[in-house]
């Protein structure tokens, strides 16, 4: 079977105002995001992508734009069953409003009980999208043959979840994963199951240091940046990454 490449979207307008964008429309990519999406071309260099498959969703479809510039011949297609969670009524709404909801226990601890209201629970969510991998693994085999790889652009949630489906993980799990914006993530399937090959790697290793004194404007240590969820906690949408 094939070797999939998942990315995450670049850093987005709602990751820095941290806000739970959803499927809010209009919601692209800032000036960073956009800096990591026409740095992704010279990462994947060295990858023969057989097809670009891409959640509906701007930021996304903001992403791979170079990737497609840079490859004339490679083929995207939009997969909406990899589009971000249902969060409903979330939507839109500041991380910081969240966290003090009940339903935001349930989320971090027992997300395969959590349905956001007016929207889709979160296994529902994991369904679709591993459901989606599962076709496009056929459909690039017969096409491209077993060792083909392919690349999937979609959004933290996501990812998190078809990572845990990969290593067989319970979805209660997943929040344990974390990958940041236009962070890439490979995974290699095979008759009897799947290898993590890696994840989350953005070849930026500033995120793993330990936050120092605030500069002016910058949160205290403790406290979370706009974006990010309070420390032990998940960041429901994927977070911002790296300051």
């Amino acid at each position: 079977m094939p070797t999939l490449i998942l990315v995450r979207h670049g850093r987005s307008t709602a990751n820095t105002e941290g806000l739970l964008a959803g499927w809010t429309p209009g919601v692209g990519l800032d000036d960073r995001g956009a800096a990591q999406a026409a740095a992704l071309p010279d990462r994947l260099a060295g990858l023969p992508l057989a097809e670009a498959v891409v959640s509906p969703l701007q930021r996304c479809q903001e992403t791979v734009r170079p990737l497609l510039d840079a490859r004339p011949g490679l083929t995207a297609h939009t997969e909406e069953r990899i589009g971000e969670c249902h969060y409903g009524d979330w939507s839109g709404r500041k991380l910081a409003e969240l966290k003090d909801e009940p339903l935001m226990e349930v989320v971090q601890a027992h997300p395969s009980a959590a349905a956001f209201p007016g929207g889709e629970s979160m296994r529902a969510m994991q369904t679709r999208a591993a459901e989606a991998v599962r076709e496009w693994n056929a459909r690039v085999a017969r096409d491209h043959g077993p060792d083909a790889v392919y690349l999937m652009c979609s959004h933290g949630d996501i990812i998190k979840s078809l990572v845990a489906d990969a290593l067989g993980l319970h979805l209660d799990l997943f929040q344990r994963i974390s990958v940041e914006p236009c962070s890439v993530t490979a995974i290699r399937y095979t008759r009897l199951r799947p290898f993590l090959l890696r994840l989350g790697d953005t070849g930026d290793f500033a995120s793993l240091a330990p936050r120092g004194e605030p500069a002016a404007g910058e949160p205290a240590a403790g406290e979370a940046p706009a974006g990010e969820a309070p420390a032990g906690d998940a960041p429901v949408g994927g977070g911002a990454g790296a300051p």
